[in-house]
């Protein structure tokens, strides 16, 4: 069924069925086809004051690509996204449209709004099919001088790109043993495909950007040798790695993982391969993740391919502030995840070995908004419930990693360990040194990070000008 919008039915992206895709780890959105493409296309508007692009971080001209998409040019659609974009098949999928540029959307106000994301994902899909290169040529041959990005997450693969299209010789570091950070590592097959990650970041490659892996910069190399070897502006991407646990009795029993853990076992060992690869996840037949992110699903659908019989997700608040993508939540439950809202975890129980056995819970209500704006849960007296458990992943968020952090003199952080900027260059108190990116907001969308990756880029383009 389409939706209405503007006069005309939006789109509907087909996606696997629910009762076959959560045994597998297939892609479940599939993209659309050329006929739908070219009707979704053809409800833009053409604003003359397109307020769409006003929503979108990295700044991509939403009509412009649009029109040419209508007039059956993919291939020139997909260069005008990459004169701004240059990971348009990941931002088709995970970016969080509904929340930025199609809530904005004119046609959304009495409709429906385009389904922007859909049309950028059908341009990056179609450019790889054709194996056609549509992006900018660097300004200039011989570069401009060197910059180090460190971390290839979004925010650094972002900032790599747009510095390389500006003439600058940049090399990449990465502390594992491919790139893509929060996307391979992060992000479940299901949701964003490796083969993916691996085609936008060899356009990067081809560009010119090199990547060194296996370097963790603040053990393997310092920020110091990094200006010893000629770099002369350093960006860091690092991300939020460190995952926060909820201080609550039974969290170091077996099985009870942190979602980053859980998550990066299963992308990095390619459990989505059993059985050709093996990988050491105990699941068992019940499974409890905590939180209502998008991590949150992740987890929860991921756990359900392992071979979970059931599982849960435990939320605190209601659905109404679940912090997770609608489109997730949805295709959690399609799946047979099982809300339990308005639960907080007050203790994990263990059997006589040490595995994880039963969660105890509080029932809760809302009451005022707390600081983020959201009502705050508020304790139920004796409203106790009991949950069997084989497994607890725990996602409720990331913190800063701290080895770059306390291995770099002179970088100040502010009072949660994030690293400190100008808001309006990125630099931090160490000169040439710049950060964006949840190492410096907190953990956010791949979106935000991508912008912040693109503000430094031009923010560093303009520091070593100004510098010459």
């Amino acid at each position: 069924m389409q939706a209405r919008g503007g006069g005309k039915m939006r789109q509907q992206m087909p996606k696997q069925d629910p009762e076959i895709r959560w045994r597998n780890f297939d892609e479940v959105a599939l993209g659309f086809t050329v006929e739908q493409a070219q009707a979704e296309a053809d409800r833009c508007l053409k604003c003359k004051k397109p307020m769409c692009v006003q929503g979108c971080p990295v700044e991509i001209e939403i009509p412009n690509f649009i029109a040419l998409l209508a007039a059956g040019q993919p291939e020139a659609a997909l260069a005008k996204i990459k004169e701004k974009n240059s990971l348009p098949a990941i931002c088709g999928r995970v970016c969080p449209q509904e929340n930025q540029c199609e809530k904005l959307c004119v046609l959304g106000k009495k409709g429906e709004p385009i389904a922007i994301g859909a049309l950028e994902r059908y341009c990056a899909d179609w450019g790889r099919k054709e194996e056609t290169e549509a992006k900018s040529t660097p300004q200039e041959t011989a570069a401009k001088g060197k910059v180090a990005v460190v971390g290839s997450g979004p925010a650094g693969l972002t900032a790599a790109a747009d510095l390389s299209l500006m003439g600058y010789k940049v090399t990449l570091f990465e502390s594992l043993h491919a790139p893509g950070g929060v996307l391979r590592y992060g992000i479940p097959e299901f949701r964003l495909p490796k083969a993916i990650v691996d085609y936008e970041v060899g356009n990067l490659v081809k560009m010119g950007v090199e990547i060194k892996k296996s370097c963790l910069i603040g053990q393997t190399l310092t920020i110091d040798d990094l200006f010893s070897q000629d770099y002369q502006a350093v960006f860091i991407g690092t991300g939020a790695g460190l995952p926060h646990f909820l201080g609550i009795p039974g969290e170091n029993l077996n099985s009870v993982y942190s979602a980053n853990e859980f998550l990066t076992r299963v992308n990095l060992m390619k459990a989505y391969l059993f059985p050709e690869y093996d990988t050491p996840i105990r699941i068992g037949k019940r499974v409890a993740v905590i939180g209502a992110g998008n991590v949150a699903m992740d987890s929860a659908r991921t756990a359900l391919r392992l071979g979970a019989e059931k599982v849960i997700i435990v939320y605190r608040r209601s659905r109404e502030e679940m912090p997770a993508r609608l489109e997730e939540i949805e295709n959690a439950e399609e799946e047979g995840v099982v809300f339990h809202l308005l639960t907080n975890p007050l203790q994990l129980l263990g059997d006589e070995s040490g595995n994880v056995k039963t969660m105890v819970c509080q029932q809760m209500s809302l009451g005022e908004p707390d600081a983020s704006g959201r009502r705050r849960p508020v304790p139920i007296l004796d409203s106790e419930v009991s949950f069997p458990v084989d497994t607890v992943v725990v996602a409720i968020g990331q913190g800063p990693n701290p080895i770059l952090l306390k291995g770099t003199a002179g970088l100040n952080l502010n009072k949660w360990g994030y690293i400190e900027v100008d808001p309006e260059t990125l630099m931090t108190s160490i000169p040439g040194v710049f950060a964006g990116g949840d190492i410096v907001t907190g953990a956010a969308t791949v979106i935000a990070a991508m912008g912040a990756g693109k503000k430094a880029a031009r923010a560093i383009g303009n520091y070593l000008a100004s510098k010459k």
